[in-house]
């Protein structure tokens, strides 16, 4: 015999109907629109060693598709570093802010450094961490009581989570990758899902500054 469960209207089902499945964030385009689309975006990172000219990551997509360079100069006052489209135009340039207590990196548009340029900044939350936090404050943000975005877990383990605002609603994640390139080159791989209509540059250019703030050479 059916348990079923009567519903107004005299209709019945044997269960009552599953609550629809949680619905991405919606956030607008941080660095341009044209790097948000409809569905989930997969991106592989791969981090090239460096050398003393520059240090960058190649991103690209899941069929090898040169995506984004990130280039820069190792030794330089500002540690600067600029995310470039596969054709190498400046998209966003971003660089440590000096005596900055929680390792602060402002990022800016195109190869600009100039203080009307800045698009947001990123931040650690604390200064003492045994796991990876970090604050996102858009550039209008300026009072930053509440971060426009997070980033929590673990560089080491090439995982973390990126969430819109100081909430539960995850825009992408990065998990580290096993493959014959990473192993035979001795590479760090690591994949990255952006969620859908979440602007994957954006995601790509925090991805590098949270390599950046776990490899400070000079320490906590």
């Amino acid at each position: 015999m059916e348990n079923n469960i009567s519903m107004a209207g005299g209709s019945s089902y044997p269960y009552p109907a599953p609550p629809p499945p949680p619905q991405p964030p919606q956030v607008a385009p941080v660095i341009s629109p044209q790097f948000c689309v409809g569905y989930p975006v997969d991106l592989t990172i791969c981090r090239k060693m460096m050398t003393l000219a520059e240090g960058s990551f190649g991103v690209t997509d899941l069929n090898g598709n040169l995506m984004f360079k990130v280039k820069g100069k190792i030794f330089s006052l500002h540690d600067r570093r600029v995310l470039c489209d596969a054709a190498e135009n400046p998209l966003v340039t971003f660089r440590q802010k000096l005596l900055s207590a929680h390792r602060r990196w402002e990022v800016f548009r195109g190869d600009s450094t100039d203080s009307k340029d800045l698009l947001f900044t990123v931040r650690k939350s604390s200064l003492l961490q045994l796991k990876t936090k970090l604050e996102v404050f858009l550039a209008s943000n300026t009072k930053e009581n509440v971060c426009d975005f997070k980033i929590e877990g673990s560089w080491l383990e090439r995982s973390c989570v990126i969430y819109a605002g100081n909430s539960n609603g995850i825009i992408a994640q990065m998990k580290k990758k096993h493959t014959a390139q990473s192993i035979v080159l001795g590479k760090d791989t690591f994949g990255v899902t952006v969620y859908p209509n979440v602007d994957y540059a954006f995601i790509v250019a925090l991805v590098a500054i949270l390599h950046e703030i776990n490899e400070d050479r000079s320490g906590d």
